[in-house]
């Protein structure tokens, strides 16, 4: 027999009552319980699903620490930045966390969505152009 849809199991439950069926007949016939039977007959809509709270992580603990590693480097050149490797393995090798690296990285990309707060300096654009003083042209070029 197919898998009916809740919507589906509801209607037939009511319409199986209509007809003279006894609650356990319905029970047995469709394979459900009496709470389920009670729930189509009281109502002709089914409940709407619970939104459950986000669920904590492993990583939070440890989001003051992955969040201050780029803000300190805002300062630094370009190439002695923390990459995202360096990045995860700071908390996971100083701290123990049991984290993965994807974990660490999604939130760590420049332009991600996925950031920790809005004052997270990983998503910082840091790039600053300077321009070079050898190359000066116009009017007041030496």
């Amino acid at each position: 027999m197919p898998r009916l849809s809740k919507v589906e199991l509801y209607a037939a439950i009511r319409r199986g009552h209509r007809g003279g069926m006894s609650t356990r007949e319905l029970e047995r016939g469709h394979g459900v319980t009496w709470r389920t039977v009670r729930k189509a007959l009281d109502s002709s809509w089914q409940e709407p699903r619970k939104t459950l709270p986000p669920r904590a992580t492993g990583l939070d603990r440890y989001k003051s620490v992955i969040d201050e590693i780029p803000r300190a480097d805002l300062d630094a050149p370009r190439e002695q930045r923390h990459t995202v490797t360096w990045i995860f393995h700071r908390p996971v090798g100083e701290h123990g966390a049991d984290v993965s690296y994807g974990m660490v990285r999604y939130p760590s990309r420049p332009g991600s969505t996925r950031s920790w707060s809005s004052t997270n300096p990983a998503t910082w654009n840091s790039t600053v152009t300077v321009p070079n003083s050898s190359s000066r042209s116009g009017p007041n070029a030496e």
